[in-house]
C-alpha cells in the first residue's frame, strides 16, 4: 500500500533532458480571489437545481416555515461537507482534487475507477440536468398557462448538450477566429 501512495509524482515543469533537480515541479499557483471562490461555489455546488428545487420542498412540506427549516438543515450539512473537503485540502496538498485525496487513501485503482465514474456517469448526468433546466425554462413563456411538451423539452436539450459538444470540442470554436 505504501508504494501505490508514492507511485503519485507530480508533473516537471520543464522536458524531461532539461530537468536539473527533481524538486523543479509544476504547482498550482493560489491565484484564487474572494469573487473567484465565490463563482465557482455557486456555480459547481449550488448548480441549476436551486432554481427547481424549492417548489418540490414547499409542496412535500406543507408550510413555508417547515420548507426554510429544511434549506437551513440542508444549507448546514453541506456547509460541514465542505468543511471536510477544505480539511482533505489542506492535509493533502497535492493537485488533482478528489484523484489525488482518493489515490493517497485507498491506492491508484480506486482513484482510476473514481475518474471513470467521473467522465462516463456523473459529468453527463449533470449536463443532462443543466439543459433540461434550461429547456424547461427557454418554454416557459411559450406554455404560460400549461406544462411545456416533454418531448420538446427532450428535444430542446438534446439541441442545447449538441451545440455545447461542437463549441468545446474545437471544430465549432476553430471557425470563431
Amino acid at each position: 500500500m505504501t508504494e501505490a501512495r508514492n507511485d503519485y509524482k507530480e508533473v516537471p515543469m520543464k522536458e524531461a533532458d532539461e530537468i536539473k533537480k527533481d524538486d523543479e515541479v509544476v504547482g498550482l499557483k493560489p491565484k484564487m480571489t474572494l469573487f473567484n471562490g465565490i463563482t465557482v461555489i455557486v456555480g459547481s455546488i449550488i448548480g441549476s437545481g436551486i432554481f427547481i428545487s424549492p417548489t418540490g420542498v414547499l409542496k412535500n412540506t406543507g408550510s413555508v416555515g417547515m420548507s426554510l427549516i429544511v434549506w437551513i438543515a440542508s444549507g448546514v450539512f453541506s456547509m460541514v461537507g465542505a468543511y471536510c473537503y477544505a480539511e482533505l485540502g489542506c492535509m493533502i496538498q497535492k493537485t488533482g482534487a478528489d484523484y489525488a485525496y482518493i489515490m493517497v487513501t485507498f491506492g491508484p485503482f480506486l482513484a482510476f475507477m473514481r475518474l471513470w465514474v467521473e467522465c462516463i456517469i456523473v459529468r453527463p448526468c449533470s449536463q443532462t440536468i443543466v439543459a433540461l433546466t434550461f429547456s424547461e425554462y427557454i418554454m416557459k413563456p411559450f406554455f404560460p398557462t400549461c406544462m411545456p411538451p416533454d418531448v420538446s423539452g427532450r428535444l430542446l436539450a438534446a439541441v442545447c448538450i449538441r451545440k455545447y459538444t461542437c463549441v468545446t470540442s474545437g471544430r465549432f470554436s476553430r471557425h470563431l477566429t
